[in-house]
């Protein structure tokens, strides 16, 4: 099964195990991360699932849409690494994933 590294803003690190079918954004929040919000569910009309994705990754992810550029500039924490998480499908290709979640705005 494809893993998933997942960083704390406390800086604790984690490896999590990903399902077929699942967003970044699912495999966090069903794995006990509290601290990613995902208030709208992965609808992409909030900023709350923000996450700093490892730069050896960026090539393999899907392109940004308008609407999620337009949220991610809503943030104090925006870095060039900087995706929502419940826009990433999480797919073989992209196991072992390091991802840190972004400071809460």
């Amino acid at each position: 099964m494809p893993r998933l590294i997942v960083t704390t803003r406390a800086g604790e690190t984690s490896e999590i195990d990903v399902g077929d079918g699942l967003t970044v954004m699912e495999a966090i929040r069903d794995n006990g991360f509290d601290e990613l919000l995902a208030l709208c569910g992965g609808c992409c009309s909030c900023a709350t699932c923000h996450v700093h994705v490892d730069p050896d990754f960026l090539g393999r992810l899907p392109a940004m849409s308008m609407d999620e550029d337009d949220l991610l500039e809503s943030s104090d924490h925006r870095a060039a690494n900087s995706r929502l998480s419940c826009q990433l499908p999480f797919t073989g290709d992209l196991d072992g994933l390091r991802v840190t979640i972004a400071p809460e705005d």
